[in-house]
């Protein structure tokens, strides 16, 4: 009986550990951040911006609602939205994009002209190079492309002085939470990122 209640307590806490694991996704984005050296007027924290929209950012609620995220994610490291008394302007792209997958995860590539007949692995088609076939799921499934671009202008001299983009790939198309790591990625480090690509992941909710 000694043996069983402790055996009880360690099946009890791993259900728990595995419950709250269960709960999160981790997103992990590729990033590449740059910033300009200021020596002037350097980049501090509680610093006042305001976004600047671009022509074809024509859909007000879409817009809206990216710069949203945005501004909750720039509050982490320290700006301000201040549109009135701004000393930068944010100019903010995104974009989703989904494509289809093999089994094995890679994308799927159309079919090319030529002549070759390949019969193997589960897959046959004709003149393709990854293709739908034999053993392979119907539909194929999607995997979707998130990706963030966000530019830090100085407004007193115009340059850009903080630049930097995050793109994830995976299964999920539930845009606007995953924009909101994606920009979390995007901004990890600021105002002095590492040099070079990294990879950065951010946890959340299901």
């Amino acid at each position: 009986m000694r043996r069983i209640v402790p055996l009880l307590l360690l099946s009890l806490l791993l259900s728990l550990l595995l419950g709250g694991c269960s709960g999160m996704r981790l997103v992990e984005s590729q990033v590449r951040s740059t910033a300009v050296a200021a020596t002037e007027r350097p980049i501090e924290a509680g610093a006042r911006y305001r976004f600047e929209r671009l022509p074809s950012q024509t859909d007000p609620v879409e817009t809206d609602s990216v710069e949203a995220i945005a501004e909750a994610e720039l509050a982490e490291v320290g700006l301000v939205r201040d549109d009135a008394a701004a000393r930068y302007s944010v100019q903010l792209t995104t974009r989703m994009e989904s494509y289809v997958v093999d089994d094995w995860g890679r994308p799927y590539i159309g079919p090319r002209v030529g002549g070759s007949i390949m019969i193997g692995s589960g897959n046959v088609g004709i003149g393709m190079g990854n293709v739908v076939g034999m053993g392979m799921r119907f539909p194929p499934p999607s995997q979707y492309r998130h990706e963030a671009t966000l530019l830090l202008r100085d407004l007193g001299s115009n340059q850009v002085v903080y630049e930097t983009s995050a793109q994830h790939e995976g299964p999920w198309n539930d845009r606007y939470n995953i924009l909101r790591a994606v920009l979390a990625a995007a901004l990890k480090d600021f105002p002095l990122p590492p040099a070079g690509s990294r990879r950065v992941k951010v946890e959340i909710p299901r």
